[in-house]
């Protein structure tokens, strides 16, 4: 948004100075020959109600989603997952954030263009119809966190949290797959929560008859990056391993909806079915990059860690471990405030272990940085989580 005295100084005929070019550590210089950059952003690009998001990416301009547009213009990915990006059934979101925000140049960064696109519905705030909270009701009205606990994912609303898919590169759509209402008990092994006192499952019958595994969603979205071979880019934005009491069912289904992708990425994966009754996992040799806020740490947190470890371990997998001078500066902050929490890691981009890799990163300016300003601390102007980006060969 212009300010009073530039708009003084245009209609008077007087041009303002050109920005000057931001120099930054924390703005990487173009793939290198023949790659492609991925990124996944947690973008808090979330709102209370349904179509408050839509009302401000149409108005005339916010200044949470234009920092969120300046920093994907800073790394300049090819592809790259959002989450918590509120849904619409026609995906008027996206296109008002792409016309309105990404491409519009914002500072003295460039705008970008996104051709293609990609988003479906999520389970967040989607009504289950039973009772998956255990606090004896059956809440079917949007709007309260009662509702919310009973949704098949935590949402005030349908849609609410959820995913889209931004590319340079066509995304072969027709070849996706999608994993939204495969259901936690149909996965061999898996960790339903019980009660501690007594033993028995938290859930009920009812209830686990329709519970799904993904809070939001599983995508297999394959993009054509112009090699060989499609990259498969495995999307998903597992819950938190919080907000649940002492029977653990978000730090159980948190670890749960992360081994979704490890059974997938394995040749024994014939339980698994996608939304269209399709079954089976990766086919063996095909390329992926697994993207999204996770939701885990291997080392700390609250998290179950047995998951994300078994995915970054996976011989499948390739993990880079980007690293940023801003997180850097925040571990060593909170390892002396909370040395046995230290700072958590939530975000990735894992490419497959057959891919070449680049170079890698994260977005997170240091206080001293002139982008600092583009995260900062606590409310943050942007997002309380940090875009993370990796350089992977076409295959």
């Amino acid at each position: 948004m212009c300010s009073t005295a530039t708009l003084v100084l245009t209609s008077s005929g007087v041009r303002p100075a050109r920005p000057v070019s931001v120099v930054s550590p924390s703005v990487p210089g173009p793939p290198g020959p023949g790659e492609v950059r991925f990124a996944t952003f947690n973008a808090a690009l979330t709102r209370p109600t349904a179509g408050a998001l839509l009302a401000e990416l149409a108005g005339p301009g916010g200044a949470q989603p234009r920092n969120v547009a300046e920093i994907v213009q800073r790394v300049r990915p090819d592809v790259l997952l959002v989450n918590e990006f509120d849904h619409d059934p026609g995906g008027m979101g996206p296109r008002l954030f792409q016309d309105r925000y990404l491409s519009v140049g914002h500072r003295d960064a460039e705008g970008i263009v996104y051709p293609y696109v990609y988003t479906a519905p999520v389970n967040t705030g989607v009504a289950s119809g039973t009772d998956l909270d255990g606090d004896g009701r059956v809440v079917t009205e949007p709007g309260s966190v009662a509702y919310a606990g009973d949704a098949f994912g935590f949402g005030l609303f349908p849609g609410q949290y959820g995913m889209v898919l931004f590319s340079r590169y066509p995304i072969l759509a027709d070849r996706a797959r999608t994993f939204r209402t495969f259901r936690w008990a149909d996965l061999p092994g898996a960790l339903l929560p019980v009660r501690p006192d007594t033993g028995a499952r938290f859930h009920s019958d009812e209830a686990l008859a329709v519970l799904r595994l993904s809070s939001k969603s599983h995508w297999d979205v394959p993009v054509d990056v112009g090699g060989r071979r499609p990259v498969h880019v495995l999307a998903s934005h597992p819950t938190p391993p919080a907000f649940d009491g002492p029977e653990r069912r978000n730090v159980l289904r948190n670890h749960d909806e992360i081994r979704f992708w490890v059974d997938y990425l394995s040749r024994d994966a014939g339980h698994v079915y996608d939304d269209e009754g399709r079954r089976g996992g990766l086919a063996p040799g095909a390329p992926f990059v697994v993207a999204g806020d996770l939701n885990a740490d291997p080392a700390a947190g609250d998290g179950h860690p047995k998951a994300i470890t078994r995915l970054l371990e996976h011989p499948r997998v390739r993990d880079v471990e980007p690293s940023s001078r801003g997180g850097l500066g925040a571990a060593a902050l909170d390892a002396a405030a909370a040395p046995s929490e230290g700072h958590l890691r939530a975000d990735y981009v894992l490419p497959s272990a057959e891919l070449p890799v680049g170079r890698a990163g994260v977005f997170w300016p240091a206080a001293d940085d002139p982008l600092f300003r583009l995260t900062g601390d606590h409310p943050f102007p942007s997002s309380d989580h940090r875009l993370v980006w990796v350089d992977v060969g076409r295959p």
